[in-house]
Formats: structure tokens, sequence, C-alpha cells
């Protein structure tokens, strides 16, 4: 499978970015899947719930099934944190994998910078990082791509090369 990432400070954007690429590779035929990474607690079950009770009372694993989807719950109970590389061996296989967050992760991605978050670029130490996507392209020149943050269709462009997809 082919991974980009989208990666950045909080609140620089990348989840509506994600959000724009996704429609972006859909619309263009391509079957695509994401992975989020949070550096906060997330739970996505809610105490009452069965699955809550299951997973409290000492499953490993929790799969929640309907009609129109499923979802696997595993706790990692002191386990480390799994690496991108392992969780991706448990996805089905797609044409693109969109990856937000994972920002130290060696595989190719898109820094999102917004200048009202006041960060600094991640990308002049950061070679993994293929091109810078703000709001101010202007203020910044790199030796790599700066593109213009609401140009969905440049930047799918650039990945879609960066990955000959």
């Amino acid at each position: 499978m082919k991974v980009f990432g989208v990666a950045g400070w909080k609140n620089s954007g990348k989840t509506h970015l994600v959000e724009r690429l996704l429609a972006e590779f859909t619309v263009q035929g391509l079957r695509v899947s994401t992975i989020k990474h949070a550096h906060h607690h997330v739970d996505l079950d809610q105490p009452g719930k069965d699955s809550h009770r299951h997973r409290t009372a000492g499953a490993e694993e929790v799969m929640v099934v309907s009609g129109a989807r499923w979802a696997l719950m595993h706790e990692l109970r002191k386990e480390p944190e799994p690496t991108l590389d392992e969780l991706l061996a448990k996805m089905t296989t797609v044409d693109l994998v969109l990856v937000e967050g994972f920002k130290t992760g060696p595989h190719p991605k898109i820094e999102v910078n917004r200048a009202g978050t006041g960060q600094p670029l991640l990308a002049p130490d950061d070679p993994s990082i293929r091109a810078v996507a703000t709001d101010t392209p202007e203020v910044y020149a790199l030796d790599r791509p700066v593109l213009q943050l609401d140009d969905t269709t440049a930047i799918a462009a650039l990945i879609r090369a960066e990955l000959r997809l």
C-alpha cells in the first residue's frame, strides 16, 4: 500500500486537509483509508455501553458489529504503542493510506502550517516532509514545494506524483 502523511502542530488544519484529500482521491477512483494518531488518551467507548463493560471487565479486544460497520478495539494494557508499520499490517489493502499525525515517522508527508498557530516549520529539520501546505506560502523559501493550504487539487497532485499513483 502507498502511504502518505499529513503532519503539523495542533490546530494547523490537518484533519480538514485529510477530509478534502479523501474527497478528492475517492472522486478520482482511489480506495483510501486513514490512520489518525492521537497524543492524548482516546476512548471511543461510552461508559454503560455493553462494549465498554466488556473492555473494563478485562477483554483484550472487543469487536462491535452491525449491519453498517464493525470496529475492533484493542487494549494495550501496558504494552507499547504499536508502530505505524504494525498498524498498517492490520489494515485491508487499499490504494492509499493517509496518515494524520505520526509526524516524526520516516514515511513521506506534507506539513500543514498556519501562520496563526505561531509554531515553527517542521520541514527544515525533516527530509521526510516532501512539501508544506500553508496559508502564507509567500513567507517561505524552502528546498521543496510550498503550496497554498486550500489548493486541494495541487496537494493531491503532489501526493499522486510522489507516490506514482
